[in-house]
């Protein structure tokens, strides 16, 4: 994305684009991690919550004032439809798209683009912005990077729970969410990936994952839509499954304890925060890889 602009995190450039706009209230999902309502927390601007539903298509009324802004993100990469649908339901200058989980997601005509490709690339920290509100990137550069890198060079040498402390310790580091641009060292790592290879893996892996696991999958996916996806989500109603496959030394993310926080009990978010299993489908991985863990998941199904 040439003409994105390069912060040194997906939220601070969500916090330069809400300093640049006259928003006076956000919707957002209630399906969403702390880090990008931080913003909005830090500019006192009013959050409207709305729900999902089954196909990540809003659920709940939105009733966009003409000085509100709408906040949608594109699920896992898998939400392509929902957002054109989206593009044509709202005024397009008023929705903003997380792309945090959709690197690989063409930037839509709207508001704003935000992106995170530290969430798909082995790179410390970074965020991109594609908006006609936001002229320019911050004069101040950001310096943090070389110290955030440490869990990068550890999980290279080591187990995965190697570096688990370091990494915390460089997530917390983002929470200082003053825009500064991207690093030096962040920019020459992000100039030297091979995006194709890595696009055409997720892809390969993810597709490998559906035939396998879509029986079993209580999310519908449209295998068609998937164009480097983040992950492979299998919303998968056995309990447990998640302590059977740390026991096999196999640890997923959970997207996002705090939502419990705003959602109610019944609510499809919720069902979401304790059954969906984000499992792995990056460049990291082969095929064969991924089976030993597609194995793990059927052995009591």
């Amino acid at each position: 994305y040439p003409d994105a602009l390069k912060f040194q995190s997906a939220r601070a450039a969500f916090l330069s684009l809400l300093r640049d706009g006259k928003v006076k209230r956000v919707w957002a999902p209630k399906y969403i991690c702390d880090s990008m309502l931080a913003p909005l927390v830090a500019e006192r601007i009013p959050i409207c919550f709305y729900g999902i539903e089954k196909n990540f298509a809003i659920g709940t009324v939105v009733d966009l004032k003409e000085n509100d802004w709408l906040l949608y993100v594109n699920y896992f990469g898998i939400c392509n439809r929902v957002e054109q649908a989206l593009l044509r339901q709202f005024n397009p200058d008023q929705i903003i798209l997380d792309h945090a989980q959709a690197f690989f997601s063409p930037p839509k005509y709207c508001l704003a683009n935000l992106y995170s490709p530290r969430k798909f690339f082995g790179i410390p920290d970074g965020g991109l912005l594609i908006s006609r509100l936001v002229k320019s990137e911050p004069q101040g550069i950001d310096d943090g990077s070389v110290s955030r890198s440490a869990y990068l060079l550890m999980r290279h040498d080591g187990p995965a729970e190697t570096g688990y402390a370091s990494y915390k310790r460089a997530e917390e580091s983002l929470e200082d969410m003053k825009p500064r641009r991207m690093s030096k060292l962040t920019e020459r790592l992000f100039r030297a990936i091979d995006f194709e290879a890595v696009r055409l893996r997720r892809n390969e892996n993810f597709q490998y994952l559906h035939e396998r696991l879509r029986p079993f999958n209580g999310l519908a996916i449209d295998p068609l839509e998937v164009n480097g996806p983040l992950c492979y989500p299998l919303l998968f109603e056995q309990p447990g499954t998640r302590e059977r496959l740390q026991k096999e030394r196999v640890f997923l993310p959970i997207y996002w304890p705090e939502v419990m926080n705003r959602a109610a009990t019944r609510d499809f978010e919720a069902h979401l925060v304790e059954r969906c299993l984000p499992i792995p489908c990056d460049q990291r991985y082969s095929t064969t890889d991924l089976e030993v863990i597609v194995n793990i998941l059927l052995r009591k199904c």
